[in-house]
């Protein structure tokens, strides 16, 4: 009984323009997984599309058909064995060929396949593997046609990409070029073997006291018959320490066991608790000889979504192992335009920054794709949840009946290669469908909830969102939570904020509000919402090649940010609250300034709004990252550079983080007439189990002098409310008795030391003189691998900013900094003869 083997197909291909007949056409492959356009790259065919308008330069690819060629040679075949040709991935419109012989179709980008090719291979020597790929935009446009009673409304790209399974983003987006990728896109091998796993999974019970766990293992089959000549060991195990073994037998090609663990180490998100991980294998034996094995990693946790009535409506907030869990995170769009050249070890440096930036939850984007197991694996290690979309985004899309079957097979094969991740801890069908469908004004009535009529309506989609994906996630993963959308409300619109969750793009898009007042523009559960902002000069340097391009509004910088309207909209927010500047880097700074105090308007209030009763369950920015290097609402770039919002998002979503805040005071409707009075509140929002004591204190400090103007307020030994808010404070300035321009300084300590700090300035911006500030930047004790920074300033400073240098970190920037508050930053990776980091403040 012979071994399973693989053997990848990772090299010796070529590919070609299909419609190139002549034998020279065929050019070399550098590896696979790879998209076209990476090989041409690779061939000096194709220009680096993220440069300058080389995108433009690239669109002929889009239009092509191409085909790929291997040679390769049988591998050994055992008797009794069979060969399977195994596709992770083909993108999109995909026809195989083995030895001339059509072996299989596909036409979708995120489906898995496998060919029995045994009886193929049965002559020695070479044999020829041919793909052809066809143009996915013109069989979009194609299949569009043939159904012009369909409503195709949609947002972003040509609606025609709603009839094609392939990663949406791919036909361009408003923050992504249109590159329309073909290829290999995930893994190809050979597999050889008489028997295998063809699944390992698990289903867990917790008891509520979290004492013992009782996990079922189960594992599928492929290739075992019904004698009893075959064994099955599962093993359960813990840092390498074998937990738990159990040997049985297969039947009708399955195999189950339960373990008993008693006094389970449970997976934790990031920041309460560790992220606990358990390995499960399962061993298929024949007498002595191993014939497979399979293993995976699994957690032992409760996840689940709350959804009950209160006096704000029906809340929507996550409970991981009984204990209520603040979501503050990110969304997550695909890392790269070309998907095969994101690294494992690029998907774990963008959940470490999310790790370091105190965020706990990622929201995988319907336009995009159902990741890379690396991403997940990432999540599960580092303790980030993970909301899960299926890859529907901004449109209505068609329900052929071959469209429903391969929307079926893609939702089952995703579900069932994830499903064994604790990091996902919810499936959601859809991003803005039911936004299109209002917009659009498409039927749909809530209260019919006969499937077969939805698809007699305009918006027939609601049956993939209502119907297919909730059964098959009900079928194999029954413990995790389905939400038909993103975003959704048990039927209301989906900008009612008592229900569901939200996209609250009033900010920026829409009636365009001041970032001030974000906090009352919220939901129960904030799962979009944004502000643009430039990166770092060093990413801008990449793709623009002329320097006289380098100034604020050039034609290039506009080429590469892809938001609609965005020159306005950057203008509205710059020249609102800030004094413009014409030179690039300041410019840019600016945009950062500005989104930087987006953010943390947003999530400041949303998460004091936590401890009401749960009013707002969590709050996910748009965006973490780039696909290309851009001008976009990302807050780390294209090349894994924060952005200062980084740095005010992580200080938001400190354990134990303290607010000051005045109440907004409209200067624009007033005629920047200064208010008379100022009411003010003072609170602490922390995310700790336990009751903690703290002292508290909110200084009164002149923007002009940095001298105290008012008395300071000081409370002591205050009890820290556990997993919720606590309020310290209100009052009232009296702008006659003060009328210097003031910042409100707020310290919190908890055990004899600084764990948090928050500054309120007068706003706006541009009415302050930030000059002349005082501050001082001096070097520290540190060591060959880390350096310390001591700042100090006479007046209070906005927004200092140190240089993102790569390979170097820094503990904290975008910080504002006050007078007799020392601050104290560290820096990781800088050598002892490189020079300091660079910084700049408001006001410079």
């Amino acid at each position: 009984m012979a071994a399973y083997s693989q053997h990848s197909l990772s090299t010796g291909w070529s590919f070609k323009d299909s419609e190139d007949a002549s034998a020279e056409a065929w050019l070399p492959v550098p590896v696979v997984p790879s998209v076209v356009h990476q090989d041409l790259q690779a061939n000096d065919k194709l220009k680096n599309p993220y440069v300058g308008f080389n995108e433009l330069d690239a669109r002929w690819v889009n239009d092509k058909s191409w085909s790929y060629r291997n040679v390769f040679q049988k591998p050994s075949v055992p008797d009794g064995s069979s060969v399977v040709l195994a596709f992770d991935g083909l993108d999109t419109f995909a026809t195989v060929k083995l030895d001339g012989k059509v072996i299989l179709e596909s036409n979708n980008m995120f489906l898995a396949h496998r060919v029995d090719v045994t009886k193929a291979l049965e002559a020695e020597g070479d044999h020829v593997l041919e793909i052809d790929f066809d143009c996915a935009m013109l069989r979009a446009r194609k299949l569009k046609e043939q159904d012009p009673k369909h409503n195709w409304a949609s947002f972003n790209g040509d609606p025609a990409r709603m009839a094609v399974r392939k990663a949406q983003y791919h036909w361009g987006w408003d923050w992504g070029p249109l590159l329309n990728t073909a290829g290999i896109w995930r893994e190809v091998r050979l597999e050889v073997y008489s028997a295998r796993v063809e699944d390992l999974w698990t289903e867990l019970k917790l008891a509520s006291n979290h004492e013992s766990a009782q996990i079922s293992a189960f594992a599928q089959f492929e290739g075992v018959d019904s004698d009893s000549s075959y064994n099955v060991t599962f093993t359960l195990s813990l840092d390498g320490q074998e937990v738990a073994r159990e040997v049985t037998q297969p039947k009708d090609r399955y195999a189950d066991v339960t373990f008993d663990v008693k006094q389970p180490s449970l997976w934790w998100p990031n920041g309460y608790g560790d992220p606990t991980l358990y390995d499960i294998s399962v061993s298929l034996e024949k007498g002595q000889d191993e014939v497979h094995r399979a293993s995976k990693k699994i957690g032992i946790r409760t996840a689940e979504v709350i959804q009950r009535p209160d006096k704000h409506g029906k809340s929507f907030f996550f409970r991981i192992n009984g204990v209520d869990v603040f979501c503050g995170g990110s969304c997550w769009i695909p890392a790269d335009n070309l998907l095969p050249s994101i690294s494992a070890e690029r998907y774990r440096k963008w959940i470490e920054l999310m790790v370091a930036g105190r965020q706990v939850m990622i929201r995988v984007w319907g336009g995009g794709c159902y990741e890379d197991d690396s991403f997940y694996q990432a999540c599960d290690e580092l303790g980030v949840l993970v909301w899960q979309d299926f890859m529907f985004g901004c449109g209505n899309y068609p329900t052929w009946p071959d469209l429903l079957e391969s929307v079926e097979q893609e939702a089952f094969y995703n579900v069932r290669r994830l499903r064994h991740h604790p990091s996902i801890v919810i499936w959601v069908g859809n991003n803005e469908d039911y936004q299109v469908q209002e917009q659009a004004g498409l039927v749909y009535n809530y209260e019919d909830k006969n499937p077969e009529n939805w698809l007699k309506t305009d918006f027939p989609a609601r049956y993939i969102y209502e119907k297919l994906l909730p059964s098959v996630v009900e079928k194999l993963t029954p413990s995790i939570f389905y939400h038909p959308g993103s975003p959704w409300g048990d039927g209301k619109t989906t900008s009612d904020p008592t229900v569901g969750d939200m996209h609250q793009w009033n900010v920026w898009h829409g009636t365009q509000e001041k970032y001030q007042i974000f906090d009352t523009l919220g939901g129960r559960f904030n799962s979009e919402f944004g502000m643009e902002a430039f990166p770092h000069l060093s990413t801008i340097d990449y793709f623009v090649e002329n320097e006289k391009d380098k100034y604020p509004q050039s034609h290039v910088l506009d080429f590469h940010n892809k938001a609609d309207g965005h020159e306005r909209r950057i203008a509205t927010y710059l020249v609102e609250n800030l004094r413009t500047a014409t030179d690039l880097e300041t410019y840019i700074y600016l945009t950062q300034v500005v989104q930087a105090e987006t953010m943390m308007f947003g999530y400041r209030g949303w998460r004091r709004q936590w401890g009401d009763e749960r009013h707002c369950g969590g709050a996910l920015l748009w965006q973490l990252n780039d696909c290309w290097p851009t001008i976009s609402w990302a807050i780390v770039d294209y090349f894994l550079r924060p952005k200062p919002a980084f740095y005010a998002v992580a200080r938001v979503l400190n354990p134990i983080a303290v607010g000051v805040r005045r109440e907004h005071h409209d200067w624009s409707v007033t005629h920047a007439q200064p208010p008379k009075t100022s009411k003010f509140e003072l609170w602490i929002a922390s995310n700790l189990q336990k009751e903690v004591s703290g002292k508290v204190e909110l200084r009164f400090l002149s923007v002009n002098s940095g001298l105290e103007v008012r008395e300071s307020i000081v409370h002591d030994n205050v009890k820290i409310v556990p997993n919720g808010t606590t309020n310290i404070a209100d009052g009232v300035i009296d702008h006659t008795e003060y009328p210097e321009p003031h910042v409100l300084a707020a310290r919190l300590w908890v055990d004899g030391s600084v764990t948090a700090r928050d500054v309120d300035w007068p706003q706006p911006f541009k009415y302050l003189d930030l000059s002349d500030r005082g501050l001082e930047v001096t070097k520290g004790s540190g060591s060959a691998t880390e350096q310390t920074l001591k700042i100090t300033t006479k007046k209070p400073v906005k927004c200092l900013v140190f240089e993102e240098r790569d390979g170097v970190r820094v503990s904290d920037s975008a910080m504002d900094i006050v007078p007799g508050d020392e601050q104290v930053v560290t820096i990781k990776g800088l050598g002892e003869n490189d020079a300091p980091l660079k910084y700049k403040f408001l006001g410079q």
